[in-house]
């Protein structure tokens, strides 16, 4: 009999994956110049799917039917529409935008898991979820606190209630499958996904003119922001509850500023510590206080 690993680790798992993706932030902006989004996405997870499937070929083989075939299809449609239309959002708005109306995920898990699973969030989980959002929004929108919705606002939002969606089914597809097989089915479902639109709807990249830059950064989102941090959201998703999840991985756009800060000299304004502030006492408020009595 396996030894159960502590909440714990699974909570640490998600961290590390908002800080690679954080990051990935910085990558994404500079890659989308080069290539098309749908064709980057589809590069990035069919390169993804196939490093996953040679190392897990053996959980692969035991593992892979129909369901886990299914589970991964449906999982990787949602995925793929939540980093495609956000990565189109982020042509026609500010990554301060960006980052802050896709972490309306956040709030949006507590219900859609409500309407599926019939457990209604805590007042805790909601009072957490607005101050998490709230922190994201000192983080990320810095001095501006006009909002004027754009085309680009409006499909980022879009964007969150995919991920929303793929946060919820993650646990609910985990059941008695193999979270391994079906994240790599995800992943290679993404990717097909974006080469087929790429290919209807994108001009097709000049492979042979692509710079060395922009492979080291397809690279960085295939080994990192793909296999390493994919499978920690996918495994850690299917330990703890979705809300938790959720909160933990809005990390991502804080650490998205923070890297802005690091590597383009972001001046450290009172609404970024404002921010961490919030969104700390957020994970704190979600740890501590009563959960529904079902979870």
């Amino acid at each position: 009999m396996k030894r159960e690993l502590p909440s714990l680790f699974y909570k640490l798992l998600i961290i590390a994956a908002t800080i690679i993706w954080g990051f990935s932030f910085v990558v994404v902006k500079d890659a989308v110049d080069a290539v098309p989004p749908a064709w980057l996405m589809g590069m990035r997870f069919v390169a993804t799917a196939a490093i996953l499937a040679v190392v897990f070929h053996k959980t692969l083989r035991a593992n892979f039917n129909t369901s886990h075939l299914f589970a991964g299809v449906v999982l990787g449609v949602l995925s793929f529409l939540g980093f495609w239309i956000q990565t189109i959002g982020i042509t026609d708005t500010t990554p301060g935008r960006n980052a802050f109306l896709t972490a309306t995920y956040c709030v949006m898990v507590p219900f859609l898991y409500w309407i599926m699973a019939k457990r209604r969030p805590t007042v805790f989980n909601l009072v957490a979820a607005v101050m998490c959002i709230a922190g994201v929004g000192f983080v990320s929108l810095g001095g501006d606190f006009t909002f004027t919705m754009r085309w680009g606002d409006a499909m980022t939002l879009l964007s969150a209630v995919f991920f929303a969606l793929h946060m919820v089914m993650v646990p609910v597809f985990a059941d008695r499958r193999d979270i391994m097989t079906i994240t790599i089915v995800q992943i290679g479902t993404s990717g097909l996904c974006g080469i087929a639109i790429g290919a209807l709807s994108e001009p097709t990249p000049a492979f042979s003119s692509l710079g060395i830059d922009f492979w080291v950064q397809l690279g960085y989102l295939v080994i990192f922001a793909s296999c390493l941090a994919m499978v920690f959201q996918n495994v850690a998703q299917a330990k703890i509850p979705p809300a938790q999840a959720s909160l933990l991985l809005s990390l991502e756009s804080v650490f998205g500023v923070a890297f802005s800060v690091l590597l383009y000299g972001e001046e450290l304004t009172w609404m970024l510590l404002v921010g961490f502030a919030l969104i700390f006492c957020a994970i704190v408020i979600s740890e501590i206080f009563p959960r529904p009595k079902k979870e």
